[in-house]
Order: C-alpha cells, then sequence, then structure tokens
C-alpha cells in the first residue's frame, strides 16, 4: 500500500488536488466502514500526499453522513502524519468577510448523531482536545496563505490566524436565534464537518489544522442576505483554485520541515485501557492507532 505523509480532506468544492502528481486511486477497507470515497495518493512538490473528498465526489454524503471514523483510519493505515483540513463555513463575525480565510484554533462540538471515537467497546481513552489545532500545521497554513496571495498581487483577502469553529449537525443552516446564539458563545465561523474529524485526527495521533474559506454571513447579519446553498457554492467557487494553490503551498511547508507535534503522541496520556488489557479483537480494530 503506497505510504503518505500528508492527508488533505477536501471539503465543498474541493472533490480532487490538482497538483498530484502520478496519482493512484486506493481502495481502502476499515474497521469502521468504507471511507466516503477512494483515496487517491500521488506527490506534490515532491511531498507523499493522501487525499479524500469528505462528502464523495459528486458531493453525495450529507454532513452526518460522512464516515468520519473511516475516512480518518484509512489516512492512519497510509501513514499519515499531518492532516490538513479544508472546509466551507459561514462567519459570525463582521471582521469575518466571505472570501476571507481563517485559520481555527478552538471548536464547539454541537453535533448529535456522529460516533466521535475510535474507543468504546472494550477501550477506553481520553485524549486532550484542550488544544485541539496543531500550531505547527495552522502555521505551515498561514503562511502558504500569505505565500500565495503575495504571488497572486492579491488583495483584500483577509486571513484571520485565530477563531472558534462551531460545528452544527445539519443539513439546514442556522436559524436567527441560532445564530445569535453561536455569537454569545464567542464562535467567529459555523460549519458541519470539522467534528468529530479534528477528534479522530488527535485519537489517531496526526497533527490536524482546517483552512475555512468563508462563504457567507450566516443568518445573523443585519444587512447582508442570508446564508442559501447557492450563495455558499457561489462564494466557495471563487475561492477553490485559491484554495489549491495554499494547500499545495503548505504541503511543501509541511514536507521540508516537518515540525514534531504534541498530537503524535496523544495516546501515551490518554490510554486508561492497556493494550495487554483488551481482547485480542479489539487490539485488531486499534492497531493502526496504538502502533504509532
Amino acid at each position: 500500500m503506497t505510504q503518505a505523509l500528508i492527508g488533505v480532506i477536501g471539503g465543498s468544492g474541493l472533490y480532487q488536488m490538482d497538483a498530484l502528481m502520478d496519482a493512484q486511486e486506493q481502495r481502502i477497507r476499515t474497521p469502521f466502514g468504507d471511507p466516503s470515497d477512494v483515496l487517491v495518493t500521488g506527490s506534490v512538490h515532491g511531498v507523499r500526499v493522501a487525499f479524500v473528498a469528505r462528502h464523495g465526489r459528486g458531493h453525495r454524503l450529507l454532513p452526518s453522513e460522512v464516515p468520519y471514523r473511516a475516512n480518518i483510519h484509512a489516512l492512519k493505515q497510509l501513514g499519515v502524519r499531518y492532516v490538513l483540513s479544508v472546509s466551507a463555513v459561514g462567519s459570525l463575525r463582521e471582521e469575518f468577510k466571505p472570501l476571507d480565510m481563517v485559520l481555527p484554533d478552538q471548536f464547539i462540538d454541537l453535533t448529535k448523531r456522529r460516533d466521535s471515537s475510535f474507543f468504546g467497546n472494550g477501550a477506553v481513552a481520553h485524549v486532550s482536545m484542550a488544544q485541539p489545532v496543531c500550531a505547527q500545521v495552522s502555521s505551515a497554513l498561514a503562511r502558504a496563505v500569505q505565500n500565495v496571495l503575495t504571488a497572486e498581487g492579491t488583495t483584500g483577502i483577509g486571513l484571520h490566524t485565530s477563531g472558534t469553529y462551531v460545528c452544527i449537525e445539519g443539513p439546514q443552516f442556522s436559524s436567527q436565534a441560532e445564530s445569535h446564539w453561536y455569537r454569545s458563545m464567542g464562535a467567529g465561523v459555523i460549519g458541519m464537518t470539522n467534528m468529530p474529524e479534528a477528534k479522530l485526527a488527535r485519537e489517531a495521533q496526526m497533527a490536524y489544522a482546517t483552512l475555512a474559506m468563508v462563504t457567507d454571513f450566516d443568518c445573523w447579519h443585519p444587512v447582508e442576505a442570508h446564508v442559501t446553498a447557492n450563495l455558499a457554492l457561489a462564494n466557495l467557487m471563487q475561492n477553490a483554485g485559491r484554495a489549491q494553490k495554499v494547500v499545495a503551498e503548505a504541503i511543501r511547508l509541511l514536507g521540508a520541515e516537518r515540525p514534531a507535534s504534541s498530537a503524535h503522541s496523544a495516546l501515551q496520556t490518554a490510554l486508561v485501557t492497556q493494550p495487554d488489557a483488551m481482547a485480542p479483537d479489539v487490539r485488531a480494530r486499534l492497531a493502526a492507532l496504538l502502533n504509532g
């Protein structure tokens, strides 16, 4: 099986990686079911990469239907150590404008219907999510955005290097009451897919960060149009080409630097059930996670 250093999870509008060279499809089975789609491996700037379309090619899966555990486990099977998640989000702050890019450093999980852990059924672990994003991976994304905007000579596109992402179940957009509630929590952007994705990446000991592309002002704004799928997708497609460049540049930076991350040893202080106390079938199910 072809190995990869960096995993890319493409969200709405990012269903393939244009920069991927020598691309090969990998059909990977996991103890947690099949991933959203085939994984595509190849090289970007000489760095081995694995790509998965979160919603499947053709955007076939609702946020609640995405097999988050299978996607993360499949990347882990390929040896991935760094995960770049690309996501469309709505803005909950005046300063986060449509077409801006945000690198969230915190999450609020309001999902209700999703399996959020690899553990249970014979094994217990409690990973820390105090700092859910890898600062080193987020730094690489920030520098990549700056490099791309400079190379393009683009002005007027904001980069925000912190913010709280509130993840809702969906698929419906928020009511105005909910949108104002999320703002009162201190959330900066809203989306439907980064939880439990970030939690699972931490359990899999992979360093995770999100490139969040702002498409709209949700429905709290007193003047701007309320979000619709057409509005969100129209703005998303304006940024899709830029997102491709940013991800490719972040891959180049991470491939050269290969930073150490606390995420890489997350289970050292999280496992309650030690492997020798697990039943053989439980150890087999968790082997990819427990072995590094």
